[in-house]
């Protein structure tokens, strides 16, 4: 009789919607303790939840069963030792317990359905769940959450009883198994033992906590080439064209932007943007040691300069920025090929450097990205290469002196990128030192030891500022020349349209009797040219080089022809000039690269046989013609007198014996070298040519030797004037057509001059060419009756 009334004394029921106090038999939930349960049957559905002093409900089992009609909720008082059934299917368990809470779900019928036992062992915990065999459903999922997330999700099957262990450590809103050591924060690790006792562990002021809760170095974010190695020493490889959050963090982000080099299908990184939120101000750290404010590239030495709070310095090595906020401190090194990342403090930070293996589309920075970048190329394997040669390099890291390090920073991820990067790509513009050098001085940064006697072993010299103030276009990087000097050269994409063609820059442009032509000096430098050395025919027209796009421009035109040939032949009068190397700027009597010899020219087409319509109003008619690469004009005017001032009135008709001047002239060419020759003209009574009726006015370039009223006369401006009596057809009334028919000449080509008997015409100097004979020269039509 006294243990039944000990055991209804120990039973406790429900205390309305405030829930079960288990306060006598408190249970610890995942690492944190509680004294009130609640339960709750809605339409099957079964929430078993704890509830913290504020009422909060966070922590619950959920459920679905079929036949669940009502719940009821006990604790009870009740030891069990080890050897329990508990303690054979959780191994683990080590203590006994007094007590338990329990929570069973009822049919309609009052039968219980589901039962769930709750005891703590200590400082563990455990439930037993059982799925009666009244139950109508064959198995059940419970699923277990834990501060509204689910954790778990435990699979039961009817007529079973499962066993589970809930005991662990909550710090910081996250939860940890017995036997668990991780990282509570960046600067703190957090053992929770097989006991479930939690205990942190602050790291030392150099140190940050890593992935498996050791406290460590802090070793530098190192990005070189198209490797990424973060702060924990993982690697990753950028294989595209993009921009990447390196870091973001309350008042800073830090990210970087790659591209391609001598060839398509390897990225390296090109420069390092430093953003702050306050004042939104970025500093770009790009090659050549330069750095750029917003808009403004600074002025940089060794003494450190304070912008924004930004602290900027300039060596022979590279650039180094450090910025200081709340509670960290981060120090950026950029050489034009490396970046180094040095955090020290605390913050909560992601990207690259954080995890360098994160998603890349969720760390992309579109703002400096082009729709393309994520395009990856390929190109053939160049021959060249010896892997093994390079991967043995690579090896020297596993070697002394660089062995000295290998407790603070692991060798293998420098030694994956090395080997990985040189065996597709060529080891020049220092990348067979590059990866050595970055380990050096990641190495030097943590433990100040140098290393020495390693660039001796690796053949590898100190830096010097190798393309420190060399500065290239977008298009460009600095890297070697066939001389081994720095410049800046072709990016194998910007290259790719040139190459495939042979071309050294862009084709010649023609317009208003000028002819440029524009040639990349990246191009130029990759054979070992400087474009000052360039000169066109004459030597004093030298190229001129955009500052920005470092484009080279030639150019000729009619008033400083620079020495232009001209030519007629083929249909044709062109300008030829040749972009060729300077034989005076260098005594040697050897060229370290092939002559340059680049021919470029613009040209007047002859015009094509054809019958142009023209309008004639007030005596004056022009057409313009679009003749290959240059325009010029042809014009005819009636006039009145010979001077061609008086322009002929043909509103009253015109009478037969009237003298009519004809002035032809061409406006758009250079009048001193070319000159419009009429070869024939003709009339007709109608406006076909192969008119029954004509009469030739002008043949050969000569007036009609039978006829006195004709006569041709050069008019001075490069073209003619043809002077002749008006006349009428005999038995016609159609009224006169007029057909012409000129040509450009040289003027020093007596051979495309016309030869006129009783005409006196000065001896030309020689001709530049052979004559221009035009099959198809223009024909106008001009009628009136």
């Amino acid at each position: 009789m006294s243990r039944l009334l000990l055991y209804l004394a120990a039973v406790s029921q429900l205390t309305g919607c405030s829930g079960l106090d288990i306060s006598a038999c408190p249970f610890t939930f995942f690492g944190k303790v509680y004294q009130l349960i609640d339960m709750n049957v809605t339409d099957s559905n079964v929430a078993i939840c704890f509830k913290d002093s504020s009422g909060n409900k966070k922590d619950c089992l959920h459920a679905t069963v079929t036949a669940a009609a009502s719940s009821s909720l006990s604790q009870r008082s009740s030891g069990i030792h080890p050897g329990s059934d508990f303690h054979v299917a959780l191994g683990q368990l080590t203590g006994s317990s007094s007590c338990f809470v329990d929570a069973t779900v009822t049919d309609l019928n009052n039968n219980p359905v589901l039962t769930t036992k709750m005891r703590m062992f200590d400082h563990q915990s455990a439930m037993s769940l059982t799925l009666h065999d009244i139950a109508t459903d064959r198995s059940l999922a419970v699923s277990v959450h834990v501060d509204d997330v689910e954790l778990h999700r435990w699979n039961l099957t009817k007529g079973q009883t499962s066993y589970k262990d809930v005991t662990g450590c909550r710090f910081s809103g996250l939860v940890y198994e017995p036997d668990t050591v991780a990282c509570g924060s960046a600067s703190s690790a957090v053992t929770c033992n097989a006991s479930a006792v939690l205990s942190i562990s602050p790291c030392g002021a150099q140190q940050h906590c890593k992935g498996d809760g050791q406290c460590v170095m802090n070793t530098p974010c190192t990005v070189t080439g198209p490797a990424v190695i973060d702060f924990s020493g993982h690697l990753s490889f950028i294989q595209n064209r993009c921009a990447y959050t390196l870091m973001s963090l309350p008042g800073l982000q830090l990210m970087a932007t790659f591209q391609e080099r001598r060839r398509k299908d390897v990225s390296f990184l090109d420069q390092v943007i430093l953003r702050l939120d306050g004042p939104a101000v970025d500093f770009y750290l790009v090659h050549g040691g330069k750095v750029q404010m917003n808009n403004t590239f600074l002025d940089l030495d060794s003494s450190p300069q304070t912008r924004h709070g930004v602290e900027l310095s300039k060596s022979k090595a590279g650039v180094t920025a450090k910025v200081s906020l709340s509670n960290f401190q981060a120090t950026v090194f950029f050489d034009g090929t490396t970046a180094q990342i040095y955090m020290k403090g605390a913050a909560s930070t992601q990207g690259l450097c954080v995890n360098s293996s994160s998603s890349l589309s969720e760390v992309k920075l579109p703002e400096f990205s082009s729709s393309s970048c994520e395009m990856q190329d390929t190109e053939p394997a160049d021959s060249r290469i010896n892997c093994t040669t390079m991967t043995e390099r690579c090896n020297l890291l596993k070697e002394a002196p660089f062995t000295s390090c290998h407790s603070v920073i692991d060798p293998e991820p420098y030694i994956t990128a090395c080997s990985d990067t040189l065996c597709k790509y060529p080891a020049l513009d220092g990348l067979r030192c590059q990866f050595l050098e970055a380990y050096t001085r990641d190495c030097s940064l943590l433990t100040n030891d140098t290393l020495e006697g390693w660039r001796s072993k690796a053949s590898c010299s100190p830096p010097q500022g190798f393309c420190q103030d060399v500065f290239c276009s977008a298009h460009e990087f600095c890297g070697e020349d066939i001389s081994g000097l720095p410049r800046c050269l072709c990016r194998a994409g910007f290259a790719s349209k040139y190459r495939s063609t042979g071309a050294l820059g862009d084709p010649t442009v023609c317009s208003e009797n000028s002819a440029s032509v524009s040639l990349a000096a990246c191009l130029l430098a990759e054979k070992g040219i400087n474009h000052s050395t360039l000169h066109l025919n004459e030597q004093n027209c030298g190229g001129q080089m955009d500052e920005e796009t470092h484009m080279v421009t030639f150019s000729f035109n009619n008033s400083k022809p620079c020495g232009a040939v001209v030519l007629a032949g083929n249909n044709r009068i062109s300008y030829k000039n040749t972009i060729k190397t300077s034989n005076s700027t260098t005594s040697s009597p050897i060229f370290r690269h092939d002559p340059v010899d680049i021919d470029f020219s613009c040209f007047y087409s002859q015009p094509n046989l054809k019958t142009i319509p023209l309008k004639i109003k007030g005596g004056q008619a022009m057409q313009q013609i679009l003749s290959g690469s240059w325009n010029y004009s042809l014009s005819l005017g009636m006039f009145a007198n010979p001077a061609c001032t008086q322009p002929l009135d043909l509103s009253g008709g015109i009478q037969t014996d009237q003298t009519i001047y004809m002035s032809m002239d061409a406006d758009g060419l250079d009048g001193n070298i070319i000159t419009l020759v009429v070869e024939s003209c003709f009339a007709t009574n109608s406006n076909n040519k192969n008119s029954d009726l004509r009469y030739d006015l002008v043949k050969n370039g000569c007036g009609n030797p039978g006829d006195s009223s004709v006569k041709v006369v050069d008019n001075g401006k490069g073209g003619t004037v043809l002077a002749f009596q008006m006349f009428s057809f005999k038995g016609s009334n159609g009224g006169v057509f007029l057909n012409c028919k000129m040509k450009l000449c040289l003027k020093n080509d007596s051979k495309c001059q016309p030869k006129c008997r009783g005409r006196q015409r000065g001896r030309r100097s020689r001709s530049l060419m052979p004559s221009y004979e035009d099959e198809n020269p223009i024909h106008f039509t001009v009628s009136w009756s």
